[in-house]
């Protein structure tokens, strides 16, 4: 959600230490269309087996979760991926077997039985938490993550994902918001809910990016690790809106389909923003399937506009106390690579991801290679 407003100002740039980059080819290769090479058991499946394969294991798990409740629930399920905001007294009682999301998976890989959806023995060694938290970005809400949560769920994730204010299911009016904390209030509350002692990774997407960002100036001690997925990573003093306008030139795609919606009056600053449906795949999904395509253009929200506006007061022992990475989109057209290598030059995480062939949307567009980074960053010591 990269925003285009003209800016006359810039600002030098320190020079800042570089990164550690990582180009991660095999990640590339199994999330991406056309991996190439043949093949046998190293050949990827197509996007469409891919997406069979999610929506069969969630309906399998689903009628399984039915049948339960029928019989008067004498398994335990975890709800993780349809609870928006779950209770702080949930426990981790399950242990969780080893990550296998992560690898290639051929042709001749079997649907996962109802059974293996539910109560694995399955352990991650090695890892702080196996707690992901996902946060979208402006417009998206939890639903754009449903092939993320499906496959951190099959490698034995927890996955918690956040509709903010006024996003996806949550019913505000988008127009009535009118700061930064009160758009991201429920993840707020998630954090207020979480035990002491336990940490989650935290996840976000574009604008996602600015409201991860205040949550870890809140509550540092609760993030193991911040994940910024072609997303807004500010320095602080910056808002949102000065960070995407200094690319303002470069991205005239973004300025043809901004609507703005004035809910005061025209005389008044926008209230929310959104975008031409006609330029919506272009824009944000140049690289995703059609269905996913179709099922964003029914379920994208205005976005809030005074929240764009906010300056974040970011501290160093606060919100610099926790281990930052970037995941770069490089086919990304809302927000240019490079728009999120000035990010990353101002501002340096402990590591920079690439993930080739990716659209602004990787959840859709690169599904199996974006998991098998969020697992890969999980286990970094």
């Amino acid at each position: 959600m990269g925003l285009c407003l003209s800016r006359d100002n810039k600002s030098k740039v320190k020079k800042r230490p570089p990164s550690k980059r990582i180009t991660n080819h095999s990640a590339a290769a199994a999330g991406g269309r056309g991996g190439g090479g043949g093949g046998g058991s190293t050949r990827i499946r197509s996007s469409r087996k891919e997406e069979n394969l999610i929506h069969e294991q969630a309906l399998a798990a689903a009628i399984l979760f039915q049948q339960e409740l029928h019989n008067g629930g004498a398994s335990t399920f975890d709800r993780s991926t349809s609870l928006r905001y779950p209770s702080g007294n949930s426990k981790r009682n399950q242990a969780l077997n080893r990550c296998s999301s992560s690898r290639t998976r051929s042709l001749t890989d079997p649907l996962l039985q109802p059974h293996q959806l539910i109560n694995q023995d399955i352990k991650l060694d090695n890892i702080e938490t196996n707690h992901f938290v996902l946060v979208h970005g402006g417009g998206f809400g939890a639903w754009c993550w449903y092939k993320t949560i499906a496959l951190l769920e099959e490698g034995g994730y927890k996955v918690t994902a956040i509709d903010l204010t006024g996003s996806g299911i949550h019913s505000f009016d988008t127009n009535s918001i009118t700061s930064l904390s009160q758009y991201v209030e429920p993840l707020i509350d998630f954090f207020k809910k979480l035990a002491d002692g336990e940490k989650a990774i935290l996840v976000g997407h574009d604008f996602g990016g600015a409201c991860i960002s205040y949550a870890m100036e809140l509550f540092p001690s609760k993030v193991s690790k911040a994940v910024f997925i072609a997303a807004a990573m500010l320095t602080s003093g910056q808002s949102t809106l000065e960070m995407f306008s200094e690319k303002v030139d470069s991205n005239d795609l973004m300025r043809q389909a901004q609507i703005f919606h004035y809910a005061n009056g025209n005389n008044q600053p926008p209230t929310s923003i959104d975008f031409d449906k006609s330029l919506l795949k272009e824009l944000l999904f140049n690289r995703s399937p059609a269905k996913d395509v179709a099922l964003a253009s029914v379920s994208m929200r205005p976005i809030p506009f005074s929240p764009v506006l906010e300056k974040l007061s970011l501290s160093e022992t606060k919100y610099g106390s926790v281990r930052r990475f970037y995941i770069e989109t490089p086919e990304d057209n809302a927000i240019p690579i490079a728009v999120q290598e000035s990010m990353i030059y101002k501002s340096p995480p402990e590591s920079v991801f690439h993930l080739k062939g990716a659209d602004h949307s990787p959840f859709f567009s690169k599904p199996q290679a974006l998991n098998k980074l969020l697992v890969e960053i999980s286990k970094i010591p």
